[in-house]
This record gives structure tokens, sequence and C-alpha cells, in this order.
């Protein structure tokens, strides 16, 4: 540990702090470090509280899982953020443009307007037989319920116990002279197909993924909910066909933070008796570090603070290696969707342990073009050469990466080959080694536990 970042390590766990940093400048280790540090140092209260580590993928979580048990410290979650969000189906990846709409901000007013949308009161009068007679639901006196209940609960489901309390005693001051009791009218009436439906219309108990897909099935539920914040054609790319089972339905990685909005705007499904289940609330910790913080969208940021306790997060990240779908211009556009209980702090390491200058003369040239702002890490190593590039035409690309790998396999005595590849080669670099006999695995099944690996850049972050 160099003194800049010890400095880091030691700084106050208070507010946000972000590590601006190069390739190869440590910023992982640094966080992983901190972590350890302020759980030994702010014992009471983090143990209680917990402290979460976010990392970019489920291979390089493996790879830092026994960091913080080997400085002393096991009480440290784990996780991706994908792990955030559990009981759905996952699959299938959304086309840039379709992520960038699920990714903006403006998705938090669209979600919460899709809520709104489904308080709605009744249109016409609800006419039941009860008794010898008659009781009746007015749409004024629906009106009234929704109002009330929309200014009494912040959270959806909680509220439709009130919803249901208030339909029954409007039902009871109908009967006669209104000296029912509601309760003998819920006993009565609450399994009346008529009546369920008013109330389903009136205030449904949602799930999140229940009001995601009905929100994207329906053209005319998106046009009410999105269509004040997106143009139309962006809101048509939001449009999926509904599926019959909610729960066959594959959610991308960029719902996934929609649905953890509206987890939030909807809070948990209550049980019997309208008791909520305390496991189903999102649980919030005393502590974050959330590593290649660049690449999250806004929808993901509102995700990640929405489990700080007290807004006390670490951050780590570097700008010029942003490649999401909404890469941030500087830090403030970061900060902007996270707490901020306390003014914030930006630190930045200049100094490169990892990579050998020759590399890193390379990167700078590359960084200097997307972050022409930042200032480029000092290498410290010196590697044996520079850098090699190869042109290769597309029908030979795959025979030629099978060649170099082949002859850097063969001049290692010891060590790993990384075959780096876009995410929609990986298939035909993986069939290339195979036709040419060269052993492999592939880093999304294996880890890099094989001598060669093809690497897709997407899980690449963090294990330069």
């Amino acid at each position: 540990i160099q003194s800049e970042q010890d400095e880091i390590i030691r700084s106050s766990p208070h507010g946000v702090l972000i590590v601006q940093g190069g390739p190869g400048t440590g910023k992982t280790v640094v966080a992983l470090h901190r972590a350890a540090y302020l759980l030994y140092t702010h014992r009471f209260p983090l143990e209680d509280q917990g402290v979460l580590v976010i990392g970019p993928n489920r291979v390089f979580l493996r790879y830092i899982e026994r960091v913080l048990p080997s400085l002393g410290e096991a009480g440290v979650e784990q996780v991706t953020l994908n792990d955030l969000v559990a009981g759905v189906e996952r699959g299938g990846r959304d086309d840039e443009a379709t992520a960038r709409i699920k990714g903006d901000a403006r998705m938090a007013e669209v979600v919460l307007q899709a809520v709104h949308d489904r308080q709605r009161p009744l249109r016409d009068d609800l006419v039941l037989g009860f008794r010898t007679g008659y009781v009746r639901l007015r749409v004024r006196e629906t009106q009234q319920i929704v109002r009330a209940a929309r200014r009494r609960y912040r959270r959806h489901n909680a509220a439709r116990r009130y919803v249901e309390n208030e339909v029954y005693a409007a039902l009871a001051a109908t009967w006669r002279d209104g000296s029912i009791d509601p309760a003998e009218v819920r006993e009565a009436l609450r399994h009346e197909p008529e009546l369920r439906l008013a109330l389903e219309r009136m205030w449904p108990v949602l799930t999140p993924a229940e009001l995601l897909h009905d929100l994207f099935g329906s053209r005319a539920l998106l046009r009410l909910a999105a269509g004040t914040w997106f143009e139309q054609h962006e809101v048509d790319r939001l449009y999926r066909p509904r599926s019959t089972d909610v729960g066959a339905v594959r959610w991308t990685d960029d719902d996934l933070p929609l649905l953890d909005e509206a987890r939030a705007a909807l809070g948990p499904k209550p049980g019997k008796g309208g008791k909520v289940d305390e496991s189903d609330e999102i649980r919030t910790y005393g502590h974050l570090v959330i590593d290649e913080v660049q690449d999250l969208t806004p929808m993901k940021l509102r995700m990640v603070g929405r489990r700080s306790l007290n807004g006390s997060m670490t951050l780590v990240g570097d700008l010029a290696q942003a490649t999401g779908a909404l890469a941030p211009q500087s830090w403030d556009d970061v900060l902007a969707y996270l707490p901020d209980h306390r003014p914030p702090r930006v630190i930045g390491l200049s100094v490169g342990y990892r990579i050998p200058e020759q590399i890193m003369r390379l990167a700078d040239r590359v960084m200097h073009a997307a972050a022409p702002g930042l200032r480029a890490p000092r290498a410290v190593r010196v590697g044996e050469a520079p850098p090699e590039l190869v042109s290769a035409a597309p029908d030979s690309l795959g025979s030629e990466v099978a060649l170099a790998t082949r002859r850097l396999a063969d001049q290692l005595a010891t060590g790993n080959v990384a075959v780096v590849c876009p995410d929609d080669l990986v298939d035909a670099v993986s069939s290339a080694l195979s036709a040419a006999g060269v052993e492999h695995g592939r880093a999304s099944r294996t880890a890099l536990d094989t001598g060669v690996t093809v690497v897709p850049v997407g899980l690449l972050k963090g294990l330069e």
C-alpha cells in the first residue's frame, strides 16, 4: 500500500468518496482495504449495519471474494448489481437505443406514473345486493378514497388495506339508516366478484414484475406513463408483447433497475391480515463499495443509492474507461443520483503499478481522446517490449487470433493467456481456436482457470 492509497483507505467514512484512477492504479485494492479498515475502525455501528461490495460481474467477484477474509474481515456482502433483484428470470439483451432509454433517470418518473395510473376511481356506481336490499358505492366516494390513500401512504401496496376499509365503510353508510357495522358488510360481500373487480380497478396489489409486465405490454399504459417524459418513438421502444405468464418473462439487465424502482414505489405485498413481510423490504447498509462505477446508468445509480443507510459510500472507477449506454462526462454526472448528506470528495490515483510503461503510453492516447481533462497515471514498471499491432482481414481474423494465441501460449512457461474480444465475437473466436487445436476455456463458464481463456469484453472490467 503506497502513501496516496493509504490516505484514501483511512479517510473519513462519511459521505460519498469517489476514487478516480487509470488502469493499474490499484483502485480495487484500495476499495477492499478501505472496507476492511472501516469495519475494523468503526466496528460499531458497521458490524450491525453491514458493508456491501458491488462488483461488475460474477467472474470479478470470484477473484476478490477471498481478499476481505484474508484481511481479517468477514462481515461483508459481495454481490453484482443484478444480485440485488431476486425472484425473476433473466435473459436477453436490449439494443443500445432501448438500453439508453431504460437507463435514463426519467424512467423513475415513468415507473412512478405507472403506479399512479393503477390507482383509479370507478367509472360507474357499484350496486350490490345485501340482505333484503342493496348497498351502493358511488363514483364520487371512490374518487375521495383514492385521493386520500395517495395522501396518506408513500408506497402503493401499503394502502390497499385502507382502501378496502374505506370501501366497506362507504357501502355500509348506504344501508338504510347507516347503522350497520362495516365489518358485517365485509363478511357478507368480500367474495363477491363485482366487488373484487372494483377493488382491483381502484387499488390492485402488485409485484414489480406485474407492474412492468402490464406497462410494457400495453401501448395505452405506456403512453399514459411515459408520454410526458419521452418522445413517441422512444415510448414505442419500451413496448413488448405481453406474455400469458408473468413468471415466464425474461428480464434484461437494463430491466432490473426498473424492477427495483418499482419495488421501492410499490413496497412489499401485504400478507395475511395485512401484515408486511419485512424480509421483502429493500435492505440498507452502513457503507457501500462500488467498483467500475463509471459504467452504471442513472437508474442503476439510483438502485445503488437506495441501499445506503446514511450516504456513506466508496466509489471507484475511471471516466476514461466508461463503456455504458449513458457514459458520464464528469463525476458530477454520477453524484447527481447519489445521496448528498455530506459534501462529496473526489480523489485521484496518479501511479500505475501493474501496467508496463509501453502499454500505458498506448492507453494514454485512448484516454486523451475519451476524457481529455483527466490526468494520465505514471507507470512505474517498464515492460520487455511495446504492444504489437497486427492487421487482419475480416475473413482471416479467427486464424490470425489462433496463430497469435498459440505463439504466446508456447512462449509462456507459466501464466495464462486471455483472448479478449467483443461479446458478439466470442463464439467465432472460440471456434477458430478449436479449429486450430488450441485448448481453451471461456470466462463466462470457467473463470480464468485454463491456460488460454476467451474473455468477452463485457466481463473484463477489473480483471486486467
